[in-house]
């Protein structure tokens, strides 16, 4: 069975454009460090909210920002996360309104059932925090992997009805063109059945692929 390292070292030359599609290699590389690192995601969220997370094998394809956006009909909220060292470019979950509510309310001691007020700021930083925990242990996963200390900002949040953001200033210049789409499902005990999204710009995939492949 070919293993993630020779995977990493039969990518093609990161000379290509951020425009062009990951090879299959890429793709398949992108798809176990996404596991990784959302295996490590799902115990800080667990912990977070004091239930049993479960999240699935990600799947990853490609998509273009009208494909997510005819995806979801109700308003969504998107986080926005910085990497600041050892990494360069920003990545997007998209997480839905619904979701984000359970997660706020038993992060705040409740049962996971106060879902009906609308979205606000406490929301928003709530599920901010939740995103630095889990993206944080990502982070520290794929550090451990590159051998480089690998850090980010804290997550900037926001509640979006996606078909009315062609042109808002809250989307990454990445996402006018065609992007990675890595979607998995993730449960919170008999709370949340759910899908996630987290999108990735293809040049920050290759950069994290070279990291790897050098460290070993």
């Amino acid at each position: 069975m070919t293993t993630l390292k020779e995977k990493i070292r039969s990518l093609l030359d990161s000379s290509r454009p951020d425009t062009e599609r990951l090879s299959i290699a890429e793709t398949d590389a992108l798809g176990e460090l996404a596991n990784i690192s959302m295996g490590t995601s799902a115990t800080s969220l667990a912990q977070l909210v004091n239930r049993k997370v479960e999240i699935s094998t990600p799947c990853v394809s490609f998509a273009r920002w009208d494909d997510i956006c005819e995806l979801y009909d109700a308003p969504c909220v998107l986080v926005q996360i910085a990497f600041t060292q050892g990494l360069k470019g920003n990545n997007v979950l998209i997480l839905k309104e619904k979701d984000a509510k359970v997660i706020t309310d038993l992060m705040m001691g409740g049962d996971g059932t106060n879902t009906q007020a609308e979205v606000t700021e406490l929301h928003l930083s709530a599920i901010s925090e939740a995103m630095n925990q889990m993206i944080g242990s990502a982070a520290t996963s794929l550090a451990s992997m590159t051998g480089r200390t690998i850090d980010i900002s804290f997550p900037n949040s926001k509640l979006l009805n996606l078909k009315e953001t062609k042109e808002h200033e809250f989307i990454e210049e990445f996402l006018q063109r065609e992007f990675a789409k890595v979607m998995f499902n993730f449960k919170i005990d008999q709370l949340v059945d759910s899908e996630m999204m987290h999108l990735y710009q293809s040049s920050f995939a290759r950069d994290l692929f070279k990291m790897i492949a050098e460290n070993h």
